[in-house]
């Protein structure tokens, strides 16, 4: 498995802890040179999306990995986690239904993740 797949399994169990819902791993790595995956999910409220950040920083972080920059975080209702080969987003309902990243990235490649057991 490769550094950033990794990366995005990493995030993607860390989500799935602190229930993040439709939690979706898209590789952008074809069309953009911003980052090779996507991870895009969202929480019910401002405090479940917080709680999903920080297990989120916390996992990859125990694992090694370095956060280059974070913004949203005070506000809660989309909150960026920038590592560089992965860039998480964690939104709140109403957000992530306005700003629709998936249908922006559509030319992404869906990744599928396998629940931890």
């Amino acid at each position: 498995m490769n550094q950033s797949l990794e990366m995005a399994n990493i995030a993607y169990h860390a989500l799935e802890e602190k229930l993040a819902e439709e939690i979706k791993v898209i590789d952008i790595q074809k069309i953009s040179v911003v980052a090779d995956y996507f991870i895009i999910a969202n929480g019910k409220n401002k405090n479940q999306v917080q709680a999903i950040v920080d297990n989120v920083q916390d996992a990859l972080f125990k694992a090694g990995y370095e956060m280059k920059q974070m913004e949203g975080y005070q506000n809660g209702t989309w909150v960026l986690i920038d590592f560089g080969d992965i860039v998480i987003h964690v939104f709140d309902q109403e957000n992530r239904l306005f700003y629709d990243l998936e249908r922006i990235w559509k030319d992404g490649v869906e990744v599928p993740m396998e629940a931890e057991g």
